[in-house]
């Protein structure tokens, strides 16, 4: 059985909506573990990831970068990458902005170096974007063309589920692409 964890911060309960979708589409897949993480409870015990065999890390976007909460959580694994505790593992992120770009590749590129300092493996968001085979933009996989990452848009002060269909669809996708993956290739490097 693998084992994979959803780490995320969330503030306003967007990012803890799209984790549940990224955690349905994780389960879903046969000889997967996949357990939800709060950072700022991992950031006073992150070797509590030691035992997964793969992350998908979730911030919101503040101001072009992971919330400071998020920060923190990275920041405390420092005796992680002295000890090599997460290489080989594999790696993924997800973000969330009120605006459609909201400079969430800045998010994902932060979280994409933080995993690559630690020896993990980074997987993409490999599923092109649905407006091109006639599909609305609400209803449209990947509708923000991103494929370093998941990411979605949750318009400033919706409620916490007020997501498009569209990017919830891609939220389970991309959990089940990710456990997929570490099915074929996970575990940790020597």
């Amino acid at each position: 059985m693998k084992k994979l964890a959803i780490v995320f911060h969330s503030a306003h309960g967007h990012t803890e909506h799209l984790a549940h979708h990224v955690l349905d589409g994780a389960r879903s897949v046969p000889g997967v573990e996949a357990h939800l993480l709060r950072a700022e409870d991992l950031a006073q015990n992150p070797d509590g990831l030691t035992p997964y065999d793969g992350l998908i890390l979730g911030s919101p976007t503040y101001l072009g970068g992971v919330s400071g909460s998020f920060k923190t959580f990275m920041d405390a694994t420092g005796r992680l990458w002295r000890s090599q505790g997460l290489k080989g593992k594999l790696a993924a992120g997800f973000t969330v902005s009120s605006l459609p770009a909201g400079d969430k590749q800045s998010t994902l590129m932060s979280m994409f170096v933080f995993a690559m300092q630690h020896g993990m493996l980074w997987v993409g968001n490999p599923f092109l974007p649905e407006q091109g085979q006639g599909v609305a933009d609400g209803d449209a996989v990947n509708r923000l063309g991103s494929w370093s990452g998941l990411m979605a848009q949750a318009a400033h002060g919706a409620p916490a589920g007020a997501f498009v269909a569209g990017d919830l669809k891609t939220a389970r996708m991309f959990g089940q692409h990710v456990a997929q993956t570490m099915g074929r290739v996970g575990g940790t490097i020597s």
